[in-house]
């Protein structure tokens, strides 16, 4: 894997994934430049402090990115004890909505990494509805979707990773297609982050033991980095369209 003279842009850049990503693709030789809301604890090329649930916020930010970029990581998400609006503006239309408005300072050959998760596994049980949000063509078009079709704030997080793996799986050929940027998702499971116990939270303690039977542990962040970094990659200049699960076998003991 090498990322040599590719720049990168990072989103969640200041904990977890974000920043294991960052830390890796700079000793892989690329630029790095970041996006969050909070200051970066790692050095890089360009740090931009941005709300990714803004779209008036996500212009301004996209606006500052100079030149062209070889890679989008969307790394940036809140966890699912947060409000159901919240995590559908952050974790699916402010995604959405910056990867449509940086498509234009990417490169060819570049390539889109958007970070879903295992919970997003069962998007083939509400699939129709993934599909018709996927075509709402911007970020206000989606909001007023939802505002038909409410999301249970019981069920919010893995239901935007549901249509996040969905609309990547729609987007995937026509951006190859038509841009020659690949798009690619990877699905990990729990993971040692600062969010790590909003999940528990979230899931239940029921959940969480029936899961801690079926796996060793918990991702570390810098495994889940290095699967990000290979799809940022020309090592995987072929390899589009796809959900990569990262979680330690979990999701095949679930047969």
């Amino acid at each position: 894997m090498n990322l040599t003279n590719k720049t990168l842009l990072v989103t969640g850049v200041s904990s977890g994934i974000g920043a294991d990503v960052a830390r890796l693709a700079r000793a892989q030789g690329a630029q790095v430049i970041g996006m969050d809301r909070n200051e970066p604890n790692v050095s890089m090329h360009q740090f931009i402090a941005v709300d990714l649930g803004d779209t008036e916020a996500i212009d301004a930010a996209v606006a500052q990115v100079p030149g062209k970029i070889d890679a989008l990581c969307n790394i940036a998400g809140v966890p699912g004890t947060a409000p159901v609006e919240l995590v559908a503006r952050v974790n699916y239309l402010g995604l959405r909505h910056l990867s449509k408005a940086i498509l234009p300072k990417m490169n060819e050959r570049a390539a889109v990494v958007n970070v879903a998760s295992i919970l997003g596994i069962e998007w083939p049980e509400r699939l129709e509805a993934h599909k018709a949000l996927a075509s709402t063509g911007s970020f206000a078009e989606g909001q007023s979707w939802l505002s038909d079709h409410p999301v249970r704030q019981d069920i919010c997080y893995q239901y935007f990773k549901e249509a996040l793996i969905v609309w990547t799986l729609q987007e995937a050929f026509p951006w190859f297609r038509d841009h020659n940027v690949r798009m690619n998702s990877v699905a990990p499971g729990p993971v040692f982050t600062p969010i790590l116990g909003d999940f528990v939270s979230m899931l239940g303690e029921e959940r969480v033991q029936k899961d801690a039977a079926r796996m060793k542990r918990p991702a570390y962040s810098d495994e889940v980095a290095e699967v990000i970094a290979f799809l940022c990659s020309d090592q995987a200049r072929w390899v589009c369209g796809a959900n990569i699960p990262v979680d330690g076998g979990l999701a095949s003991t679930y047969l």
